[in-house]
């Protein structure tokens, strides 16, 4: 049942259409609406509708999680840009934890005097908290960038970061679903504010921003999110498989447990975010980079291309051998975050998130998979010319077929059964090379 306000219980302000009670469906002015989140502490809003195109592959879980709703309301607040740009990871990490507790407070607010008008909405966390039940799958409800950038707050840079045309990236983003309609919406802006300048490119200390507009997730989310949930992961059985303090203290330095500590207590830190860090675009920020960029990259770039830090990549990675030819003086740590889906399609989707392309140079080869058991699902991956093609049935003609049964076959990327193992008992088949199964697996380091 849509809820919706009479004539005699609303003022003649309150910023709502009549037109639309006869369907009793509440429609706001936008104008209004646009106000009152301003009023509320947001630097910038925009409205989508429900069945926009730009979040359709959101929509159903939207309306899983609020069946009631809309119209979504998406807004961004602004950081301060010094902080973020300050070697002093702390004191870039406040500025995120801050401007993400304010994020979450206006959301909040705006929903509180939402439901003052007897409208039902609802604001879904900026970051954390999440759905930690669905790890290692997909545990936010909202993609609040997809939505920022159809609700006209900008458009995304090459380091995957929406862009606003006045902010520049030195924005966070919440997102709003609501249970009206408005008379306007929002569509994306015209132009992308990224300058293309690839400072991003220069500054990322494990390489994870080509600059050819590939990204590569695995080195990003191993560095930058150390001591978020891939890495804490990785440091609880650190601690589980060692023998003693000493033997513990052998793989971990005192710094790295008292930081570890420093999250757990205070908040989730980031490693790096140099790339927001170093980006001149947006109206406000743009005029120094353009006044003189020599001075620019003297002043912001290079302290933290600089920065003498520890650098946390996946063995055998294209960051690792990234970090020690770019930045030598970098100290290089090895650090597992090992593919542990629960089912084959997050395998299957989880693909393109930990392909390394270096370390493919030179293959050409297509597989077939066959996954029976628990899960009957075919695919192909197709791995040609540094490129990475994953489809949900057989394509083409099959360099190597994997028949495998599917609990095996996760069981064997999470090092719960061993390779040599599956072959004996052949819950696990090959039709072709093993030694090209074998380069499958260096694509993938974990």
């Amino acid at each position: 049942m849509t809820e919706h306000l009479s004539s005699e219980e609303a003022s003649v302000n309150d910023g709502i259409d009549r037109r639309s009670e006869s369907r009793s469906i509440v429609r706001f002015e936008a104008e209004w609406l646009r106000t009152l989140c301003l009023e509320q502490g947001a630097d910038d809003v925009g409205f989508v509708e429900i069945d926009r195109l730009e979040i359709a592959d959101q929509r159903d879980e939207i309306l899983a999680l609020f069946p009631f709703t809309r119209t979504l309301v998406g807004f961004a607040c602004r950081m301060n840009r010094q902080n973020i740009r300050s070697p002093a990871r702390s004191v870039a990490n406040l500025e995120f934890h801050h401007v993400g507790d304010r994020v979450n407070d206006v959301g909040r607010k705006i929903v509180a005097a939402l439901e003052r008008r007897g409208i039902r909405a609802v604001n879904p966390a900026m970051g954390f908290p999440m759905e930690m039940e669905r790890f290692p799958g997909k545990v936010w409800i909202i993609s609040h960038k997809p939505v920022a950038i159809a609700a006209g707050l900008g458009q995304m840079g090459i380091h995957r970061n929406v862009i606003h045309p006045q902010f520049g990236n030195f924005i966070l983003l919440g997102t709003i679903l609501m249970d009206a309609e408005v008379t306007t919406y929002d569509h994306p802006i015209d132009g992308n504010p990224c300058v293309e300048c690839k400072l991003c490119v220069a500054v990322c200390p494990v390489g994870a921003i080509g600059s050819d507009g590939s990204f590569d997730f695995s080195a990003c989310y191993a560095h930058n999110y150390r001591e978020f949930t891939g890495g804490f992961t990785d440091w609880v059985e650190m601690i589980a498989d060692s023998r003693g303090a000493g033997d513990y203290r052998r793989k971990m330095s005192d710094a790295e447990s008292v930081s570890m500590w420093q999250s757990l207590s205070f908040g989730a830190n980031y490693k790096s975010a140099y790339c927001m860090a170093v980006c001149p675009a947006g109206k406000e920020v743009i005029a120094p980079y353009l006044a003189d960029r020599r001075a620019y990259l003297r002043s912001v770039v290079r302290p933290l291309q600089e920065k003498e830090e520890t650098v946390y990549v996946i063995p055998g990675s294209d960051a690792e051998r990234y970090v020690m030819r770019r930045f030598p003086h970098k100290k290089v740590r090895r650090v597992h975050h090992r593919r542990r889906p629960q089912s084959i399609r997050q395998f299957l989707a989880g693909l393109s998130l930990t392909f390394q392309r270096d370390r493919s140079q030179g293959m050409n080869a297509t597989y077939h998979f066959t996954f029976t058991g628990e899960e009957t699902i075919c695919a192909t991956v197709i791995i040609r010319n540094r490129t990475l093609e994953v489809h949900e049935d057989h394509r083409g003609i099959a360099d190597l077929r994997v028949m495998a049964d599917s609990r095996t076959w996760l069981d064997f990327l999470a090092g719960e059964r061993r390779l040599l193992w599956a072959l004996l008992r052949r819950k696990i088949r090959l039709k072709g090379s093993l030694r090209l199964l074998r380069a499958f697996v260096r694509c993938f380091p974990s």
